[in-house]
């Protein structure tokens, strides 16, 4: 007759099963979990990487007629059509310094129909173009040969890279004299592109990198150069005697078309990024973007933990059952015993249940920690990027639309860089915010602008009821917050409904100002209505909330000697919130 394990041995064999168990459950919660904030992470990624993009194509578009305008030049026709004397030279030479200030491009030279340079704008400088012959250059050969020619290089003359576009002059009988060609140099737009926390390069045709945010990772061979390509850099001098140097990348896991997670040894180590690319095919250039897939290892960490922590919850569970049922048969051995294992095993229970709990709640403010970090920095760093965009409109001349728009991006990074400071309130009771004069309709109008794009997408139709101003004292990013969490309340409240109605509405009361947010979600349940701003109290379904909205937003107004009340009304749940008056400034 075979023996049973020993309970030692069973125990040991129980506790490997639930560690396995967790073990696997974690694991696949993180694989998923991350996959998901990888392709995640790459779609913000595209979408930021477009607006790089148009940056560079912007710049370059801003002066590729230049040439082609300059070639029409009468005085650069007969001064190419004969030889050039001093005096002609030195007009050339004013005329072409004279139009590149005009045009803020990076030099402006003349070459006769041998490459010949006659005249530059930089003929002033150490580095003047004049009197040297650049016709081995790419540009010029194909501006003989096409009229018109372009080509990245760093300059054999100055040392300093840039992008040369140039454009054929011809006589009346469109014989070609020779070429007008701008310089472009990109510094600028590399510190601009520095601020980004993203790796940002653009290579040409042969996979060399030869533009980048950071100085260690320009003049890189993305791909290995043959002993043609070589040869054809060394006739050309393309990038003179910057010396190469190759960046070893490999495929860890492909993401989608020009997508991918990749392992690079490059000059800061060794290090997974997100790689995306982007062709620029007009100049046949490659803009590529590498991030750091921080948010994907978090998120798998994340999903992880909670993933274990169900797993955990389910075996607890499971041995709950099984207790249960060991002390319904030792019932009938001894009814003393039983009880005294009953109340050793609830007391175990109990206690194992409020640490979950507890390991619950500090989870979950570390989700919504690492959630509002991921929402403020990607948008904060598009915005700086828009904010250099928008240059170009003061370079056009068009300086009051530039400023106010940039004022107003400037505005939305203070408020969500402030947003971060609003985490501790989760945790533990503000000590007092700001106390500002500020108009409560216009908080109203700003909390709106975020929730514009799902106001659309559910179709809800929006009434507002707004007196202006409503002066009150408080802090508009911490009431901007409360009043988010009153909207995205009641939008889930009507989900599932074909036809959506959000009331919002201000008005002056007898001693301050009171804001009224109704939907037709169907109310609140009666029983539920004292309990609507305690902290973790929620009626969404596991995994949707935490129940800490109201109660934040509850801290806030009374922070504010305000009140924060819900009620039901008509066929809707109705939150009141109520401000006193600001006194006037004149009064004071």
């Amino acid at each position: 007759m075979s023996r049973l394990p020993s309970r030692p041995l069973r125990l040991t064999l129980a506790v490997l099963l639930i560690l396995v168990g967790m073990a696997l459950c974690a694991g696949l919660a993180q694989h998923q979990a991350r996959q998901r904030a990888l392709h995640s992470g790459t779609n913000q990624a595209e979408e930021q990487l477009g607006l790089y993009l148009n940056n560079l194509r912007t710049l370059i578009d801003r002066y590729r007629t230049l040439p082609a305008v300059l070639a029409l030049d009468p005085e650069l026709r007969e001064a190419l059509a004969a030889p050039v004397d001093a005096a002609s030279q030195a007009r050339i030479n004013h005329k072409l310094e004279a139009i590149n200030g005009a045009a803020h491009s990076s030099t402006l030279e003349l070459l006769d129909r041998n490459g010949l340079a006659i005249a530059a704008s930089n003929w002033r400088g150490p580095h003047s173009y004049v009197g040297h012959n650049y016709g081995f250059r790419p540009y010029f050969l194909e501006t003989r040969s096409q009229g018109t020619g372009r080509f990245y290089a760093v300059g054999v003359t100055s040392g300093i890279p840039g992008y040369f576009l140039s454009s054929a002059v011809r006589d009346a009988q469109g014989g070609f004299l020779g070429a007008i060609v701008v310089k472009l140099e990109f510094p600028e737009l590399e510190r601009e592109w520095s601020a980004s926390p993203d790796i940002l390069l653009v290579s040409d045709a042969k996979g060399v990198v030869f533009i980048a945010n950071r100085p260690g990772w320009r003049y890189r061979e993305l791909l290995p150069l043959d002993a043609a390509a070589r040869a054809e850099l060394a006739a050309t001098r393309q990038y003179d005697k910057q010396p190469l140097q190759p960046l070893t990348h490999r495929t860890l896991q492909p993401l989608g078309e020009q997508r991918r997670l990749a392992r690079v040894r490059g000059p800061e180590g060794r290090r997974d990024y997100l790689w995306q690319a982007l062709p620029l095919p007009s100049e046949q250039w490659t803009l590529h973007l590498l991030r750091e897939p921080r948010e994907a290892a978090q998120a798998g960490r994340s999903a992880a933990l909670g993933a274990a922590g169900a797993w955990l919850a389910l075996v607890f569970l499971g041995l709950f059952l099984h207790q249960r049922w060991r002390l319904a048969r030792l019932r009938q051995r001894s009814r003393l015993e039983l009880e005294r294992l009953v109340e050793q095993r609830t007391a175990a229970l109990r206690t194992a249940q409020d640490g979950l709990v507890q390991a619950a709640k500090l989870a979950a403010l570390g989700q919504m920690s690492a959630a509002l970090a991921h929402e403020i920095n990607q948008p904060l760093t598009a915005q700086r990027m828009q904010l250099a965009s928008l240059r170009l409109l003061l370079e056009q001349d068009r300086g009051e639309q530039a400023a106010a728009v940039l004022q107003r991006l400037d505005e939305q990074l203070a408020r969500m860089s402030a947003l971060t400071g609003h985490l501790k309130t989760f945790a533990r009771k503000s000590p007092g915010g700001l106390r500002e004069r500020l108009d409560l309709a216009l908080v109203v109008d700003r909390a709106l602008q975020l929730l514009e794009a799902r106001l659309h997408q559910e179709a809800v139709e929006l009434q507002l009821q707004l007196t202006r101003p409503a002066w009150v004292r408080g802090d508009a990013i911490r009431l901007e917050q409360v009043l988010v969490n009153l909207l995205r309340n009641a939008l889930d409240a009507m989900a599932g409904l074909s036809d959506r109605r959000l009331q919002v509405s201000l008005h002056a009361t007898a001693d301050g100002w009171q804001l009224d947010v109704q939907d037709n979600g169907g109310g609140i349940a009666a029983e539920d209505l004292p309990r609507v701003f305690d902290p973790f109290f929620t009626t969404k379904p596991v995994g949707e909330g935490l129940g800490l909205g109201l109660a934040v937003s509850y801290g806030i107004v009374m922070e504010l000697d305000g009140r924060l009340e819900a009620h039901n009304r008509d066929a809707g749940a109705c939150f009141s919130l109520s401000l006193p008056a600001a006194p006037d400034e004149d009064s004071r």
